[in-house]
């Protein structure tokens, strides 16, 4: 009897570690992505910052989704567009690239404990993370800058590549009002 009741619970302990296996790897509810998944989009994001500081521009171009759909919104240079503006494509978006990493040093520093990395569906993804820019493009002066960058990884393959890439700038926070209401 006692090692009926052994054996039993040796099985019941293996049932529960390999469905809290299963459970970890598995998309939770409402999730369409799984952990491994989300893992290596955080990767991805990772190495497209990583290839943006060393300026590879080839490299930077295979990071993203080959269409004239993808987007890239970002300081713009060009006073019609305004002072940000999307480009669409990949030409445009090489153009874009060109033309920050030649303006001179350009540095990302993501906040990597605030990357949030979420599934959209099955073949998307999205990213967030507030990141410290530096960049001498567009009239930017090099001083480093809060942003927040957006992106929407789609599923091409086994791989991901980044379909839209949202540069935001974090606006000042305002001055305090004198309490006294001088």
């Amino acid at each position: 009897m006692i090692m009926r009741r052994t054996v039993f619970a040796a099985a019941l302990a293996l049932v529960m570690v390999a469905a809290g296996s299963a459970a970890s790897a598995a998309p939770r509810d409402g999730e369409p992505l799984d952990a491994p998944t989300l893992n290596k989009v955080r990767s991805q994001f990772g190495k497209l910052m990583e290839l943006a500081n060393k300026h590879d521009l080839k490299s930077l171009h295979e990071m993203f989704w080959q269409s004239p759909s993808a987007l890239l919104v970002a300081k713009s240079a060009i006073p019609s567009e305004g002072n940000w503006a999307g480009v669409w494509g990949n030409e445009a978006i090489d153009q874009k690239l060109h033309d920050i990493a030649a303006a001179g040093p350009a540095i990302l520093q993501p906040d990597i404990s605030k990357l949030k990395v979420v599934g959209l569906t099955e073949d998307l993804a999205e990213s967030y993370a507030p990141v410290t820019i530096t960049v001498s493009y567009a009239g930017q002066d090099g001083t480093p800058k809060p942003f927040l960058m957006i992106i929407n990884w789609i599923k091409v393959g086994k791989g991901w590549k980044v379909a839209t890439e949202v540069i935001l700038p974090v606006p000042p926070v305002p001055a305090a009002k004198d309490q006294a209401g001088v």
